[in-house]
């Protein structure tokens, strides 16, 4: 993007913003931009596993971590880039590598339906955010004629995965009445280390989670109060890109909603939310052994407030406010027989604290038949803060001074508070050709302000700064307490045609610029081994400008053939990204390259089935800095098949049908295999191998 172009940015969507705003209604119908502008998906009763296998099949990527732990990937970027809310409280993953992010807190078979909204999405979806909103709703009540609270559901569900003897099983109950209803849902997988497309072993992958939920919700002629509560237990999961694993997470949460109608038929929405998570890291299997526990301890704390009214023709106004509370504790308890791991306490972040508070207004309008219009602004204050802290000692290490111990003063004499503004601005314009065409076109304004480990996490020693890190690279982290916010321009559009014949396609380009960007530069090398290839970065968090472009292409066409086949679809869609550094237009990190699916699904009675075959190119762009891998191009084929009979469901499936070995290029590398194997040096992890999968489902 040009200086010029980039310097009128802001005034540009302000300026659009506040005239769009202010500009005459003439609709007569109002709209629902939610229909535009978010993808939705109700689940399939069949889903079982972890949401991130939901959620591929709406186009999200994920970056490779614990069993249920991967982190989003929208448009190129990951992990916090991405706002993430289940039932509307946003959540945040209290480790230092973040094994616990936002959606390993929820099953499939526990949501009823997710919105997916990649680059450009309304302020009203959450602010702090550059790459795009992931919501997950579990709160769905389903109210009866019934005067008295009785059975209306409930099924149980299980499958078995051959390759990493993988167990999922999921139950659920729900009483409903007229005016109340109450639900229960949990889930349980249990799983080996897998093996890959060549038989071997990809060590330190195995897991177990247990997911519950107790959902209720009361109503009357104007109003309802839902409430949620929810408990996740997971006593093991292993990391292969990370030094350490997961040795527990135990977390409790409770989100409480109220909803009326207002006398001038607006809406009013209010929200309490908590969650508390207790997270130790440490070693627990011999496929990645060792001896180091750390332990977090956190808190999110919100509520929103959201009031809706229609105002003049066709038109909704949005108006809410928003506050957010994280507190957290991260410390690494000292080891009685270490000599380098004690006497004390090595405190990362004492009382680690980030405070938002938010207000927002947001239009969604009508201005002519074929135009539909929406924009936003919403302010957010920013701020954060945290305490002393100390190294485990303060001894020279092999003659040499302690870099922790010096790290520790100079942070200690810092100025820790920082307070960061953030102005989100959004414009989306929705232009229908005509019955079959559409065209919509966007432009925003985002802003993320940095994390507690972006900001606080101050060791410079080789073993501190390796536990400080979610990429998945083997490089070690050191904070910076001066981190500005990230601020993201973008530009985006979409042409969509749908034909009289069941003929579908879209297109969608998109670029954003990216000034203040979180990423890294090399401070210092280490190598624990002899070997040349065991070499790797410490990296300090900095701010640099960045941009990415990328298109998505989707199309597909379905038949009915009124005979032996039934209804027969194909879909096919094609994704490509490149992200680079404006300084030195090096790659960005873990850009995933051009990757296409197309599918075969057929539908006939009880009977579907579905063949997809996946296709993803070359990683050669790759980045220096956190020396991460070239990757080769790969080949999957899919199949799956159906049986509904009665209340029983029946599937069979077969993942990496052709047991194809492949690297996956947003996996990052494998620690574990490195530890086993160093003269292999560090390669990135393996994709899983074929797995015949049996499952069943039965609801009464």
């Amino acid at each position: 993007m040009s200086q010029r172009l980039r310097s009128i940015f802001p005034l540009s969507v302000i300026a659009l913003t506040l005239a769009g705003m202010t500009s005459p209604l003439d609709a007569k119908e109002p709209i629902k931009i939610d229909e535009i502008i978010q993808i939705k998906t109700t689940k399939p009763e069949s889903a079982l596993g972890d949401a991130s296998q939901l959620l591929k099949e709406q186009g999200v990527d994920f970056s490779a971590a614990g069993g249920v732990s991967a982190l989003p990937v929208l448009n190129g970027m990951m992990g916090d880039r991405i706002k993430v809310s289940i039932d509307g409280n946003e959540l945040t993953a209290s480790c230092a590598n973040q094994m616990n992010p936002p959606l390993s807190y929820v099953s499939s078979s526990q949501i009823e339906a997710t919105q997916v909204i990649a680059g450009i999405s309304p302020v009203r979806m959450g602010g702090d955010n550059i790459a795009g909103v992931i919501r997950v709703d579990q709160i769905n009540p389903n109210f009866t004629d019934s005067q008295e609270l009785s059975w209306n559901k409930g099924y149980l569900a299980a499958e078995y995965q051959s390759n990493a003897s993988h167990w999922l099983t999921s139950a659920g109950a729900e009483w409903s009445s007229r005016d109340l209803t109450i639900q229960y849902q949990g889930a349980y997988e249990d799983a080996k280390s897998y093996d890959d497309g060549n038989g071997n072993r990809v060590l330190d992958t195995l897991y177990r989670a247990q997911n519950h939920s107790l959902i209720g919700s009361w109503k009357d002629s104007e109003q309802q109060l839902s409430f949620k509560v929810n408990h996740q237990s997971i006593p093991f999961q292993g990391f292969a890109n990370q030094y350490m694993d997961m040795t527990d997470n135990q977390s409790t949460g409770v989100v409480l909603r109220y909803q009326s109608s207002l006398n001038n038929e607006g809406k009013f929405q209010a929200q309490l939310n908590w969650q508390g998570v207790k997270h130790e890291m440490g070693f627990f299997t011999q496929e990645k052994p060792g001896m180091m526990p750390m332990l977090t301890e956190a808190d999110d704390f919100s509520y929103k407030l959201e009031w809706q009214w229609p105002i003049l023709d066709g038109a909704t106004l949005y108006v809410g406010q928003e506050s957010f509370l994280y507190q957290l504790d991260d410390y690494w308890p000292a080891l009685e027989s270490s000599a380098m791991m004690g006497p004390n306490d090595y405190l990362n972040i004492n009382d680690g604290e980030r405070r938002r508070i938010a207000a927002y207004t947001e239009l969604d309008w009508q201005p002519a038949q074929q135009w539909q219009l929406s924009s936003g602004v919403r302010i957010e204050q920013v701020h954060t803060d945290t305490g002393a802290v100390q190294p485990y000692n303060r001894m020279p290490i092999m003659g040499m001074p302690n870099a922790d111990a010096a790290a520790a003063d100079e942070f200690n004499a810092s100025n820790r508070s920082q307070s960061d503004w953030l102005i989100d601005l959004t414009l989306t314009a929705l232009y229908t050709i005509d019955s079959n065409q559409s065209l919509e076109f966007g432009i925003a304004r985002k802003n993320r302000a940095p994390n507690l480990y972006e900001r606080y996490s101050w060791g410079r020693g080789v073993m501190a700064a390796t536990m400080i890190g979610w990429f998945g690279d083997a490089n070690g982290y050191v904070g910076n307490i001066d981190l500005k916010p990230e601020t993201a321009h973008t530009l985006s559009a979409s042409y969509a045609y749908n034909s009289d014949n069941n003929w579908d396609f879209s297109i969608s380009p998109y670029y954003t610029q990216i000034s203040d960007a979180i990423d890294a530069e090399v401070i210092g090398q280490f190598n624990r081994s002899d070997i040349p290839t065991g070499q790797r970065n410490i990296l300090q968090m900095v701010n640099e400008d960045a941009e990415l472009i990328g298109v998505n292409i989707n199309a597909g066409k379905s038949w009915n053939t009124s005979g032996l086949l039934g209804l027969l679809s194909l879909q096919g869609s094609v994704s490509y990204t490149r992200g680079e550094r404006d300084i030195d237009e090096q790659p960005l990190y873990q850009i995933k390259p051009l990757n296409s699916v197309l599918s075969l699904h057929q539908e006939n009675g009880n009977w579907l089935q579905s063949l997809s075959w996946e296709w993803v190119a070359k990683k050669d762009r790759v980045d220096p800095r956190r020396l991460e891998n070239i990757t080769d191009s790969y080949h999957l084929v899919n199949w799956q098949g159906q049986y509904k009979w009665s209340q029983l469901t029946l599937t069979l499936g077969v993942t990496n049908l052709f047991d194809t070995f492949y690297r996956q290029p947003l996996g990052g590398v494998n620690i574990a295999q490195y530890n086993n194997t160093p003269e292999q040096g560090f390669n990135n992890i393996a994709g899983a191998g074929r797995s015949v999968n049996f499952g069943i489902r039965y609801s009464f």
